[in-house]
């Protein structure tokens, strides 16, 4: 009986190893060491600069024979008020990684029995997109003829695509669009697990808001919006193939009972 109890329990410690998050030196560590590694794959993908231009073409004639192409008179309203393209370069350039380090330490810290499921579709989130950075290079909107460059125009700061700094990223990296990618991995999160309403309303306009700029600032296609959605789908589909658990379904570790003593009946 004694064996039996301890293989119980045994099996419910390994169940909560398996979901607790690491300790978070450890888990800063992992995070950084696999963004590095990701960088260095992103900016070693080929170019294929023609094939990037050809498709970006295609991509406008297939959106506008749908009906849907709103880059070009998007990016023109956001170019034409100065206070909106400075917002949305801003925007661009650092709520993208703010708000997705905001929501990982939170789920650390206040959802812990969730956070390693999350965390883990976010990774693949970045996995599944360099496959499609390297096999479908896209020109985005801002180096085509009509388009501006809202970042060349108003000379802010802080974005990979600014003069100076564009050496150093992929440009053609444009399909799926992990801006989308990342802030929906963000709104999800924030409208499963936040109590107050309008925190999971701002986790639902998240998303949204995002769209917004990334088209706005000629750095998207709205397709590179929906390779985003795709992704992130793709992610959360190997996160619970790999690990057999609902990404935000609540993880509860059932305590095995303890076994009755063995009466001793006299006779």
């Amino acid at each position: 009986m004694t064996e039996l109890r301890a293989t119980r329990f045994s099996a419910v410690a390994a169940r909560v190893r398996a979901v607790r998050p690491p300790r978070w030196w450890q888990e800063i560590a992992f995070i950084a060491i696999v963004y590095f590694l990701y960088s260095l794959v992103r900016n070693a993908v080929p170019s294929h600069e023609a094939g990037a231009f050809d498709r970006a073409r295609w991509i406008l004639s297939f959106e506008h024979s749908w009906g849907f192409d709103i880059e070009r008179w998007l990016n023109h309203v956001v170019d034409h008020h100065a206070w909106l393209a400075y917002v949305c370069n801003y925007y661009y350039s650092t709520l993208h990684f703010v708000v997705t380090i905001g929501v990982l330490i939170w789920l650390y810290v206040k959802h812990p029995l969730r956070y390693r499921a999350i965390r883990s579709v976010l990774l693949f989130t970045n996995l599944v997109a360099l496959i499609g950075f390297w096999l479908v290079s896209v020109a985005p909107p801002r180096m085509l003829s009509g388009y501006f460059d809202t970042v060349i125009d108003f000379q802010t700061w802080g974005s990979l695509a600014s003069p100076g700094l564009a050496k150093a990223s992929n440009q053609f990296a444009a399909m799926p669009s992990l801006h989308i990618g990342w802030s929906l991995w963000c709104g999800i999160a924030i409208v499963v697990l936040a109590r107050r309403p309008w925190v999971r309303v701002l986790g639902a306009l998240y998303p949204l808001a995002t769209l917004f700029v990334i088209v706005g600032t000629a750095n998207h296609y709205i397709l590179d919006a929906v390779g985003g959605v795709a992704t992130l789908l793709a992610a959360v589909a190997i996160q619970r193939l790999i690990s057999g658990r609902s990404t935000y379904r609540n993880t509860t570790i059932v305590l095995p009972e303890p076994a009755p003593e063995p009466t001793l009946v006299s006779v």
